[in-house]
């Protein structure tokens, strides 16, 4: 990973990044209600989303080395968090039902190596939440808050690249209509604010939410990969 995404600890543990998590969140468990002894792997910054999902089997958060300088690596309770590299994932093949995906694609140095490592250590049968800004909503162009860091995509964007690396892209939701400003005050008022904006400008999302399934009749992916499996720190909550 190249590109440090700033202040996630600080913004999440605002009230305003609690309204964004919040807002976020619900098109989340809009997709995934429930993950009943699913085994769930969170790459990226995920503390504030895998506590959508107590009822899961095992939740791993694996925080990649570029954020190490966030500090608080604690996710919530019955989640085990790892610190290591994102390219050279430290699990065998088709480990997880299930992996999520936030703060990660859009600040990778190299998409193909993140993705192929995704999709090997996936299930056959699991599913890929990918959480990524929009390039032409106000959050991309804001870097007061994660979200206005690294590469943002459109939908043909990150759908195409999907399907370059072995995904299929199935479900499609979006988030963060509200403006990025003034989070704080906006309180209650946030979910309605968030409504209005998903009817009046839909393209306006701050980010795009995409569900995207193991796609098993594809190309096996080219090369070798990696042996080396490094885990650099871990922490248990």
């Amino acid at each position: 990973m190249s590109t440090e995404v700033h202040g996630l600890a600080a913004f999440y543990g605002s009230r305003g990044g609690e309204t964004a998590a919040r807002l976020v969140a619900a098109r989340m468990a809009a997709l995934w209600p429930a993950l009943p002894r699913q085994s769930v792997l969170g790459l990226g910054w995920v503390a504030p989303y895998l506590r959508l999902w107590p009822e899961a089997g095992r939740r791993i958060a694996l925080v990649p080395g570029h954020l190490n300088g966030a500090h608080d690596l604690r996710g919530p309770p019955g989640t085990a968090t790892l610190l290591a590299e994102e390219e050279c994932l430290p699990f065998p093949d088709a480990s997880f039902d299930r992996i999520v995906l936030v703060h990660g694609l859009e600040a990778a140095e190299n998409a193909r190596r993140l993705l192929r490592e995704v999709w090997r250590v996936l299930a056959d049968d699991g599913r890929l939440m990918l959480v990524v800004p929009n390039r032409v909503g106000m959050w991309a162009h804001l870097d007061r808050t994660p979200f206005g860091h690294g590469q943002p995509y459109s939908r043909g964007q990150i759908e195409r690249l999907l399907e370059r690396h072995l995904f299929r892209a199935e479900r499609r939701e979006a988030a963060l209509f509200v403006p990025p400003y003034g989070l704080r005050w906006m309180g209650s008022a946030a979910p309605a604010l968030e409504q209005a904006g998903r009817v009046l400008c839909p393209r306006l999302a701050g980010v795009f939410i995409v569900e995207a399934e193991k796609d098993l009749f594809s190309a096996v992916p080219a090369g070798a990969v990696a042996v080396r499996r490094r885990v650099l720190a871990a922490a248990a909550a």
